[in-house]
């Protein structure tokens, strides 16, 4: 019972990128056990996704073909199949929409504690978590009692599995209960055209911007670095842009190559949404803004200055 279970998540027919960070979450753990990491892939393109998840560390994979999207009922059943069949000690979930939506069912179910939105953990004796708490202003560690557990696990806080495998593929079977639910489809929220998320270049706009028309200077520098635009949350609720654009922890996780905070003092709620990005560029008229804490380049000064500048460079 030294074994490690990762439940794979996809939507709309492509692996999501919490997928991957889970691989080396579990190896992580999994190497501290002494066990094996299996990997669950349930509905979809079960074939594709295993490819793409057999990465160096992934000992098997699981394979469940039912439906093509997420189900609750089919879900919960097939992690509860795998759980009886490998015994792990412990089951790491994506800390999304659908994996907050089964995990606390099979924790109840299989008699597991369950620890929510995990940033990190530590095992010694015993499992130790790290978790946020007060909208991310205090960080916590929580002590978890037992000797298996289920994980809901963040996004954007571990890096993505690299590399190609050679993990054994296995097709489960899976006899679930009937189930009432159908996914008929997705709607989009208003702007859905652009998902931050996928992005590799982002270029964040916050309160400094002042007035909604001088949004209009900080799309010419998204444009002049091939970037998206994104927003802090007060752009948001001004409704000078859409949802989607939102970073942060009402917003969404995301983890680009660089991320370009403009005019964003780097509230705890933000900071949530980007701490993950590979490189931080910050541009604020106070030196002693929390942005520059996180910040790799930091540029003290007026946007206004600045910014025609930086796209005179680009341009």
């Amino acid at each position: 019972m030294s074994d490690v279970l990762v439940v794979s998540e996809h939507r709309r027919g492509e692996l999501r990128d919490v997928s991957l960070e889970l691989l080396t979450a579990g190896r992580e753990l999994a190497d501290t056990l002494g066990g094996d990491l299996h990997v669950a892939v349930v509905a979809g393109d079960v074939d594709r996704f295993a490819d793409e998840l057999n990465r160096p560390g992934v000992d098997r994979i699981y394979t469940v073909e039912n439906g093509e999207e997420f189900d609750h009922t089919v879900y919960a059943a097939a992690v509860e199949e795998l759980v009886d069949r490998i015994d792990p000690a412990a089951v790491l979930v994506p800390n999304s929409v659908n994996g907050l939506d089964y995990a606390p069912a099979i924790a109840e179910r299989l008699e597991f504690p369950l620890v929510a939105d995990v940033l990190g953990f530590e095992y010694d004796d015993g499992l130790t978590v790290t978790r946020e708490m007060y909208g991310s202003k205090v960080e916590t560690t929580v002590a978890v009692e037992g000797d298996r557990f289920c994980l809901t696990v963040r996004g954007g806080e571990f890096v993505p599995a690299e590399g190609v495998g050679d993990a054994e593929v296995e097709s489960v079977d899976v006899e679930a209960p009937e189930s009432g639910a159908r996914v008929k489809g997705f709607e989009e929220v208003a702007g859905g055209d652009v998902d931050i998320a996928d992005a590799d270049v982002l270029v964040s706009v916050g309160r400094g911007i002042g007035e909604e028309e001088n949004i209009e200077l900080i799309e010419e520098l998204a444009d002049a670095l091939g970037a998206t635009l994104s927003s802090s949350r007060p752009i948001v609720d001004n409704g000078w842009l859409p949802k989607n654009r939102q970073v942060g922890q009402s917003g969404k996780v995301v983890t680009p190559d660089v991320y370009v905070a403009v005019g964003i003092s780097g509230a705890v709620q933000h900071v949530a949404g980007m701490k993950g990005s590979e490189t931080i560029v910050a541009i604020n008229t106070d030196p002693n803004a929390p942005i520059f804490d996180i910040a790799d380049y930091g540029i003290v000064g007026d946007l206004f200055d600045v910014v025609p500048q930086l796209v005179a460079e680009f341009e």
